[in-house]
């Protein structure tokens, strides 16, 4: 397996110091490379105390400067909330201070909240999206590029400057069979999670793939399939049930948002209630002691999801989190990834 760091910067307590937040995220990230993480991604929100990342690319170009050669992913780019020619000139801006480490995870959104105030309607997020990433396609190539559709009407610009890499890889932010198995097949590669979900979202969404992937005929075999899921490797049990109980915390503001149209005071969600229960929580998610981490992971192995990009900031410390990638690194990693060559 291959496995990917999330730099969640998931802000329950507004009385840390944000720029502290920042830089823990950086010291996360260079400890990642160390221990042999594939990537580095980083989310995109705003008005909200979750994923405080409201241009994941700046924060890109600031773990690069720290870092040596890890990929940087975003993941995602909310295309319906932008000026697309803005947002090309910026990614290959930030290729160029990456020196060519950028890739480029791009999604429809998924808060209400942030639509509303972004006075984007939610119900045109599907048909925004698919004309920006055409475009955006079209305008990461350097050459001239007119455009005119429901949302451009522009006569033909050249997007300066131009990228290190040719083409900049992208990514496709899909949850649902029928979504990433047609992105699949039509050359992306694919961002999932299975939010909270158990296996048997896990087991739907990597089914997708799998399907894309053989009905290709060897075609698509390059491509690549990204999972999103909390993991966090405890000490011992007492640290698990901490943690799960900070994830259980965790889901009850993303519910807030992503269920709800929001309840938010001063950038900070409100809980809420949710129908799912803690033991529900710590049944689909990986948070647990290095042997039962292992023992979870071998079912992901089954269903071929060989990448994985682990959020570890839903709510611990950062010596926490610094800690659990120790661990990680030196007592899972081992039993769930081949040796490296030195």
């Amino acid at each position: 397996m291959r496995f990917s760091f999330y730099l969640p910067c998931y802000w329950p307590d507004l009385t840390y110091p944000a720029q502290q937040m920042y830089r823990d995220a950086v010291e996360e990230s260079v400890l990642a490379e160390e221990l042999g993480f594939d990537a580095l991604c980083i989310p995109e929100h705003h008005f909200i105390n979750y994923l405080t990342h409201p241009q994941p690319l700046l924060t890109a170009v600031k773990v690069a400067a720290a870092t040596r050669a890890i990929r940087i992913i975003s993941s995602v780019l909310v295309l319906p909330f932008y000026d697309v020619r803005r947002l090309a000139g910026e990614i290959c801006q930030a290729d160029c201070l990456t020196d060519g480490r950028i890739e480029i995870g791009v999604g429809r959104g998924a808060f209400a909240y942030e639509f509303d105030r972004f006075n984007v309607p939610v119900e045109e997020s599907k048909d925004r999206f698919n004309d920006s990433l055409a475009l955006l396609e079209q305008l990461l190539t350097g050459q001239e590029v007119g455009w005119k559709s429901d949302w451009y009407d522009f006569d033909p610009i050249a997007i300066t400057p131009h990228p290190v890499q040719q083409p900049i890889p992208i990514w496709i932010a899909a949850l649902s069979y029928p979504a990433i198995y047609h992105s699949v097949k039509r050359g992306y590669h694919i961002q999932t999670t299975p939010l909270r979900g158990g296996m048997e979202t896990v087991r739907t969404q990597a089914t997708a793939f799998n399907d894309a992937v053989r009905d290709a005929d060897g075609a698509l075999d390059h491509m690549k399939f990204s999972m999103l899921r909390m993991l966090y490797v405890a000490k011992d049990k007492a640290d698990a049930d901490e943690k799960v109980a900070m994830a259980y915390e965790n889901h009850r503001r993303f519910c807030n948002v992503y269920d709800t149209p929001g309840t938010v005071k001063h950038g900070a969600i409100i809980p809420i209630d949710v129908e799912e229960s803690i033991d529900d929580v710590r049944d689909a998610l990986l948070i647990g002691t290095a042997s039962e981490i292992i023992n979870k992971l071998g079912a992901y192995q089954d269903l071929k999801v060989m990448d994985l990009l682990l959020n570890m900031g839903f709510g611990a410390s950062h010596a926490d989190v610094m800690g659990s990638l120790e661990r990680f690194a030196r007592d899972v990693m081992p039993h769930v990834q081949p040796a490296r060559a030195t």
